[in-house]
């Protein structure tokens, strides 16, 4: 469910200048000018490979972490289709997350590196996925609205340059699209319903815009790696880009349900077509981004614990020693 912009380092400024053959860079740029897809075997910058490492990594973090907050709300979900759904999608989310380090590890990180980084703070994942769900309706909104922000950015990275990342991206859209559906059914149940549940819905969507503006990552004019991650079409739009497509799409369809955003400014403008909103706290996104958000340390500890507690499933899988036992007849 990421939405694969904000946990996007920018490289250093002498990253920038690389020493790469000049006739080779020349021709790379020409693919990826024709729209032709990089395969692993295929000649690419270093910066690039490290980019895409770390945006496909941190991907794939945020989709094993962000199960994490809908996890909970499993044992304690109002029905048994609402729970039967929700077991769907945390299981769909669990899958992403390997499908995305497979393809990270095409580039030449091992899986293994990939979640030492994360479990040991090193690699980043969402911003979004270092909050708490309160209520039933925390699990609805982020289903929905989540989930709508990381179509946004995934439609348009599947039509990347990486070709293993695109080809991931399309079997993770067709799924998202589906937990869409369900949120959005979720969130309608709620809104349409009793003036407690209306009302536990309207302050669940209080809590989470304001990560959800912060979701697909700081303005442009405060990054310093758009240009040449779009130029390399790593990224096919712009932070600010995909914050306007969901907005365009999803503010409509929330206040269509009688709900209301908790930002005055919100607004579109009428002569250029472009919203108009409060700017989120910066400084509070680099906070969590950098491990001092509310749930940070709870959702690193129940990722460490999972891969101690699963470390000999793993050593005995990779042993040399095992042999195959053919089942009893």
């Amino acid at each position: 469910m990421y939405g694969g912009g904000n946990t996007f380092e920018a490289p250093k400024p002498e990253e920038l200048e690389t020493n790469e053959d000049p006739q080779l860079l020349a021709a790379f740029e020409a693919r990826i000018a024709r729209g032709e897809k990089i395969e692993p075997h295929d000649w690419m910058p270093a910066l690039y490979r490290k980019q895409l490492i770390r945006m496909i990594e941190q991907h794939a973090h945020s989709e094993i972490i962000g199960a994490l907050p809908e996890g909970t709300w499993i044992t304690r979900a109002p029905s048994f289709k609402r729970k039967m759904a929700l077991m769907a999608k945390v299981q769909d989310e669990v899958g992403h997350a390997q499908l995305l380090y497979g393809a990270a590890e095409t580039l030449g990180k091992s899986r293994e590196a990939m979640l030492h980084d994360l479990i040991t703070g090193k690699s980043k994942y969402s911003n979004i996925f270092n909050y708490p769900a309160f209520t039933w309706a925390d699990s609805t909104v982020i289903s929905w609205l989540v989930d709508a922000g990381a179509i946004v950015n995934q439609t348009a990275n599947a039509k990347g340059s990486y070709a293993p990342y695109c080809r991931a991206l399309e079997r993770i859209c067709a799924e998202e699209s589906f937990h869409l559906k369900y949120g959005h059914d979720a969130v309608v149940h709620l809104a349409t319903g009793t003036p407690l549940q209306r009302q536990m819905v309207q302050e669940a969507l209080n809590r989470w815009w304001p990560p959800i503006m912060h979701f697909f990552g700081p303005p442009d004019k405060m990054s310093v790696h758009t240009e040449v991650l779009v130029r390399w079409k790593v990224k096919m739009a712009t932070n600010d880009e995909c914050r306007q497509q969901f907005m365009d799409m999803y503010v409509p369809k929330i206040w269509e349900l009688g709900l209301t955003l908790p930002d005055p400014n919100l607004r579109k403008n009428a002569e250029t077509g472009v919203w108009e909103y409060t700017e989120p706290d910066w400084e509070e996104f680099k906070r969590v981004i950098n491990g001092d958000g509310p749930c940070n340390k709870e959702r690193l500890a129940v990722r460490r614990t999972a891969e101690e507690r699963g470390a000999w499933v793993r050593k005995a899988l990779l042993s040399p020693k095992m042999q195959y036992v053919a089942p009893l007849a």
